[in-house]
């Protein structure tokens, strides 16, 4: 029998990282599992858009813990920034949405509204002011919006920092020690890995596609969880100038954005295609052909690499909840926004399980 911990964390990804970072902060000892390297997965893979102005197209509890946890950000990387001393780039960059033809300029500006609604700010852009937002740009744009609260990070810097933080704080990170059976009750979790069994008071399971790979039973009878499944995504990188796109550019499925170094990313496709690492050379050439439509400087460049990603998708959308009334909670189906949602994530589900917990840690 391993050894106890007050939690086990299933899945170092940004997600689980910052749940464990989370926990260890509030004195509790945790222990983190992966199936492979630390943020080696979808957090590694992530463009790092912390948008919702190109996310939010309803009202609902979703738009609202979007902008919630974009709030949270700012504060989230300080915190991280003082207890690693790893440097990240961050940036509230704002992000330009642009519309071209009739029908997109509509869609444009009822999305705008819609968003306003739930307090996302945006303006009109006239051709001289998008052209000093983003000189790279193509001239058709008929109509485009400026989100100034949008936000930009690399998360590989997330990920650096969060491995560093969560050591300091005293999380064993265990890699390449994939859990494959977790029995839970209402008293505690038994985790097994092909390295033996841990045991602990709680556990979290957020291993994003991964998720259901984890044969989770209570008391010994099978638990039905939502189901968890991947969505493909391809990205391509090319290197410019570094200040050369200040703002986060979206297109429709089309978007570029660039870190500080002048790496700039453009995207994407959602693809179900299980767990097909590809990439697909048809995908790649159409993205290259979306960029350089709205850049001419990438119209025609080669890409430094390109690469693939598993977005966490599940049935019923993002799960943030306790199964069936055991000690194993679950952080899962974030989707797009794995990244962005990252701190209000971690903010609402330790706060959870520490009320269900009180007592008994």
């Amino acid at each position: 029998m391993g050894q106890q911990s007050d939690v086990i964390v299933i899945g170092a990804g940004i997600i689980g990282a910052t749940i464990a970072w989370r926990l260890a902060r509030e004195g509790l000892s945790v222990r983190m599992l992966d199936a492979a390297e630390m943020a080696s997965e979808a957090s590694r893979a992530g463009a790092g858009m912390l948008a919702p102005g190109g996310e939010v197209e309803r009202v609902d509890q979703a738009a609202r813990f979007l902008i919630e946890s974009l709030r949270l950000y700012p504060g989230y990387i300080a915190a991280l920034r003082e207890e690693s001393g790893v440097m990240i780039d961050f940036r509230m960059s704002g992000a330009v949405e642009l519309a071209i033809g009739d029908r997109e300029i509509h869609a444009l500006e009822e999305l705008a509204a819609i968003r306003a609604g739930v307090g996302i700010a945006s303006e009109p852009l006239d051709a001289a002011a998008l052209r000093r937002e983003v000189p790279l740009l193509h001239e058709p744009a008929a109509a485009a919006r400026f989100y100034p609260g949008d936000a930009q990070v690399d998360p590989v810097d997330v990920a650096a920092a969060l491995r560093v933080a969560c050591s300091r704080r005293g999380v064993v990170i265990e890699e390449y020690a994939a859990a494959h059976a977790v029995d839970a009750t209402s008293q505690g979790v038994t985790v097994r890995t092909a390295g033996g069994t841990r045991t602990a008071a709680m556990a979290v399971l957020a291993a994003g596609a991964w998720s259901s790979s984890v044969a989770v039973t209570a008391a010994g009878v099978p638990l039905p969880l939502p189901e968890a499944y991947p969505v493909r995504g391809h990205l391509i990188g090319y290197d410019l100038s570094p200040g050369s796109l200040g703002p986060i550019v979206r297109h429709g499925s089309t978007y570029i954005l660039q870190r500080r170094t002048g790496f700039t990313l453009g995207g994407t496709t959602m693809e179900r295609t299980g767990f097909d690492r590809g990439p697909d050379p048809a995908a790649i050439a159409d993205i290259r052909r979306r960029c350089g439509a709205l850049m001419p400087c990438l119209a025609g460049a080669q890409p430094l690499r390109a690469w693939t990603g598993f977005r966490p998708g599940a049935d019923g959308g993002l799960h943030l909840e306790q199964a069936g009334g055991s000690a194993l909670w679950l952080a899962y189906g974030h989707l797009r926004n794995g990244i962005l949602l990252a701190p209000a994530t971690a903010e609402h589900l330790c706060a959870a399980m520490l009320s269900a917990s009180s007592g008994r840690l």
